[in-house]
């Protein structure tokens, strides 16, 4: 059946309509018997066609997402290097992108589900905090001493998707999109990964919850492409983040481990080339994604590399004692503004003003606050405290 299915006599919804089911039954003869078609999307509440429109399930989500107000400040969230005015290093903003153009890559070599894997891939990091991994650790240190639990960029990512966007209405994506952003932990390296399929919006429920009592649980995506998503996060990154360590003066290209060098190359171009033909080589036609093991390990070797010479690096880190001091005091500023209920306080303000009332009920005051911060572009994040830590001058007298 094809496009001539729709004709001219049909009402111009209906023909979008049919336009949308022609797409979906033509997927099920493009796309590998290990994809995910468009027509499995679920949500956890149910919408009228009519609220969906002509577009395919997680092409719809990925509109969601690009216009959700989270998507919007990516612009200005660090990726690895805060506090740097440099213009080329990478920003969180390029590296969803760069991991959706990784990911889509791959999943037109295996035949699997482009839209979803661009969904996913752009919705993972929405949860990140301002100031990167280290923010990340600062707000989790923060969030545990008031009784909120861990706070882990993954889960706030559904959490901001489901729950906060949109005034406390959340956008109702499919369960594979958030179970996908979700289940993306980048930095736990695999050689190999498989889904874990027939999961439901309960699983999702009990594996966020188990997930926030034991951080270091390990729990794989329900499709392949939110598989494909987890590996093309690495493989955006691992290179990407040596370019920019290496334009910054931190490290030479030199000193790029020779075993990785002889296996990976040296440049971020080689890098993502020979991990992708590598990936997409030991991965056809399998319901499972697969370094080999050579590459696997000159892989994990790289990543042991980076973290010792780039993450941990006392100049990237020289800051941190001053960012972290500023983390608890904003925390503690925002706490006492919500008990004292202080309406001119930018939390109220800014977001909570308008806030569902369900959002209001099942959250506690530790919990708005980590939402508020965790919210923030870096930029934001340094107003507030210019704005509410430092002494301002009076340029008037006392009336």
């Amino acid at each position: 059946m094809g496009m001539e299915g729709a004709t001219l006599n049909d009402s111009p919804h209906a023909s979008l309509n049919k336009i949308k089911e022609i797409l979906d039954e033509e997927e099920k003869g493009r796309l590998s018997p290990h994809a995910c078609p468009s027509s499995a999307g679920v949500r956890r509440e149910e919408e009228e066609s009519v609220a969906l429109g002509h577009r395919q399930n997680f092409s719809l989500d990925t509109d969601r997402i690009l216009h959700s107000l989270a998507y919007s400040r990516y612009i200005d969230k660090t990726q690895v290097f805060y506090l740097i005015k440099n213009d080329h290093i990478t920003h969180r903003v390029l590296h969803v992108q760069l991991v959706s153009k990784i990911g889509r890559t791959i999943g037109r070599l295996l035949r699997l589900n482009e839209d979803l894997i661009e969904a996913i891939a752009l919705g993972h990091d929405i949860g990140h905090t301002p100031f990167g991994h280290d923010g990340e650790t600062f707000l989790s240190e923060l969030c545990k001493k008031h009784g909120v639990g861990p706070f882990l960029h993954n889960i706030q990512s559904v959490r901001f998707l489901q729950e906060i966007e949109r005034k406390g209405r959340g956008w109702n994506l499919t369960l594979q999109v958030l179970d996908g952003i979700f289940c993306h932990d980048g930095e736990v390296h695999v050689q190999a990964l498989e889904p874990q399929k027939d999961k439901d919006f309960h699983t999702l429920d009990r594996e966020i919850r188990q997930k926030s009592l034991d951080p270091s649980v390990d729990l794989s995506p329900m499709t392949l492409e939110g598989c494909v998503v987890r590996m093309a996060d690495t493989i955006s990154y691992i290179g990407r983040d040596i370019e920019d360590a290496i334009r910054l003066g931190l490290i030479k290209r030199s000193d790029i481990p020779k075993e990785c060098r002889e296996v990976l190359g040296e440049t971020n171009g080689t890098i993502v080339y020979r991990l992708v033909e590598d990936l997409v080589a030991n991965s056809l036609g399998r319901p499972y994604v697969s370094f080999s093991q050579e590459v696997a390990e000159a892989l994990g070797r790289l990543k042991q590399f980076n973290y010792e010479h780039i993450y941990q690096c006392s100049k990237v880190k020289e800051q941190r004692d001053k960012v972290s001091l500023m983390f608890t005091l904003l925390f503690e500023k925002y706490m006492e503004d919500l008990e004292k209920e202080n309406l001119d306080s930018d939390i109220y303000r800014e977001f909570l003003d308008g806030m569902a009332p369900k959002y209001l009920e099942q959250t506690p005051p530790a919990g708005i606050v980590r939402d508020f911060i965790a919210g923030m572009t870096d930029e934001y994040f340094l107003s507030q405290c210019h704005k509410n830590l430092i002494p301002q001058i009076r340029k008037t007298r006392f009336a």
